[in-house]
């Protein structure tokens, strides 16, 4: 992620915080990330030098002006004014991430072979709460080439349980 795509989400973020609103804009922001996600071409009229710069910022507020908080509006026609509106999606991301660490909440991305029960689940969340010392939001992926058990990603911290990863252990070994 660049700088420049850090400074934008942040001043957008203080902005949010300032006004005791985050978590308001977070819920605009996604609306409006799933929005350009279905619709790139979106995207790349708002992009595009060769649409009139007040066309494409009265597009903004024609799909957003109604819905969405003015700042947020306000931001996203100084994207297009700064020729930075392809970084959007990228922007709410980095958002949304200042948002988790100021609640104190980490996400796990939790990869599986067979599914885990909700009391799996559970547990698995408290335990890596406990471990962390955060609130844990976990996101299940379904990945077959670990044979079994689980392998767990919170930022940049992997727990390794699969099968998988202790037969590379194991062949290691083996080939010393």
């Amino acid at each position: 992620m660049t700088q420049t795509i850090k400074e934008y989400a942040n001043a957008l973020f203080m902005i949010a915080s300032e006004n005791n609103c985050a978590e308001d804009f977070s819920k605009h922001l996604g609306i409006i990330d799933e929005t350009v996600k279905e619709n790139p071409e979106y995207l790349n009229f708002l992009e595009s030098p060769a649409i009139p710069l007040s066309e494409r910022l009265s597009a903004i507020d024609v799909a957003f002006g109604i819905s969405a908080p003015e700042y947020i509006v306000s931001f996203l026609k100084i994207l297009v004014e700064n020729g930075r509106i392809i970084t959007l999606r990228e922007c709410i991301a980095e958002f949304n991430e200042l948002l988790r660490i100021s609640e104190n909440r980490i996400v796990a991305k939790v990869y599986y072979v067979e599914p885990l029960t909700d009391e799996q689940k559970k547990s698995l969340t408290d335990k890596l709460g406990s471990v962390s010392g955060k609130t844990v939001e976990a996101v299940y992926i379904q990945d077959n080439s670990l044979i079994g058990g689980i392998k767990v990603v919170m930022d940049d911290k992997t727990i390794d349980g699969s099968i998988a990863n202790r037969l590379k252990k194991a062949k290691g070994v083996i080939s010393k």
